[in-house]
């Protein structure tokens, strides 16, 4: 009994916070510090270091500043175009991640049964996913030509003729909202793939059982279950979506009309890199942040309370 006394005292000596051995917590900074300075000084300090700009008026080609308080915030929301661009990142967003999520599960759901050559198609919806955006909106651009597009060419062949897509702003904004949806399916896809291996298919044969429609067994049986890949693509692919850039700068640059497809992130980059005023695109760049802080927020709320319930 002695023996064992005098190994347990020393292990007892050597526990710190919690109960916990000083070994465990070195353990976990070794792991995890690394990970921690590099968020802390590639996200957390460039964020605080552009919410510190908005303050101020900055050529981004100049050393020096001046401290301005909020009248970046006051131009932007006095400003005629900012509701244009608010209106278009709305549109674009929403077109985005709806589209996404029905398209990806529809197709999932038609290409997780067993058909011929469905591990073809999977790898060809996929595809573009992984494709550069800069290269897909070069290649839509052809496709989107109203002289000589694929789209133009359909159109004429059933009689129609094709809309100006480079004038017209609102069928821009549609021709650079298709060309998001083509490129990003592929995503939206895979997930719920994935996620419908793991349906219960003792409740989808209940519901057979019980003569329940398909609209019924979609609605009350398989939608519950996919609900946390619904919750999780929606956030993703809105972040994704806001963050779009390089389709939209391929495709029309935020044209026509100066800015009949320019977004909020895209008016950052115009803002700090065309009319070199760092402060204001930082401003720009707040204001995204805080919405969408706001709307991943109240997105993580609904979902705590459904799976309350």
């Amino acid at each position: 009994m002695s023996t064992t006394t005098e190994r347990v005292l020393p292990a007892a000596g050597r526990r710190s916070f919690f109960g916990r051995p000083w070994s465990d917590y070195a353990l976990f900074l070794i792991l995890l510090g690394p990970n921690l300075v590099l968020l802390v000084v590639f996200t957390y300090r460039p964020l605080i270091e552009n919410f510190q700009f908005s303050f101020y008026d900055w050529n981004l080609s100049s050393p020096t500043s001046k401290f301005i308080g909020l009248e970046n915030y006051r131009e932007w929301f006095s400003r005629d175009d900012t509701w244009t661009i608010v209106g278009n990142t709305v549109v674009f967003t929403i077109a985005a991640v709806v589209g996404s999520l029905v398209l990806g599960l529809a197709l999932a759901m038609l290409l997780d049964r067993a058909l011929r050559g469905r591990n073809f198609v999977r790898s060809a919806i996929f595809a573009p996913f992984v494709i550069s955006g800069a290269a897909i909106g070069i290649a839509f651009q052809f496709v989107f030509d109203p002289n000589f597009g694929l789209v133009q060419d359909l159109l004429h062949r059933v009689g129609l003729t094709s809309p100006d897509f480079y004038q017209d702003p609102h069928w821009a904004l549609f021709m650079v909202t298709v060309t998001y949806l083509w490129k990003n399916l592929g995503y939206a896809f895979v997930i719920y793939l994935a996620a419908l291996q793991g349906v219960r298919k003792e409740l989808m044969e209940a519901a057979e059982i019980d003569r329940a429609g398909r609209w019924t067994t979609f609605r009350k049986v398989l939608l519950p279950q996919l609900r946390p890949t619904t919750f999780f693509l929606s956030i993703t692919v809105l972040l994704n979506s806001l963050q779009v850039f390089d389709i939209i700068n391929v495709m029309t640059r935020g044209g026509p009309l100066g800015n009949g497809t320019t977004t909020m992130v895209f008016q950052v980059y115009e803002e700090t890199f065309r009319n070199f005023r760092a402060g204001y695109g930082a401003t720009v760049a707040t204001i995204m942040f805080v919405v969408l802080l706001i709307m991943t927020l109240l997105q993580v709320r609904i979902m705590d309370r459904d799976d309350q319930r």
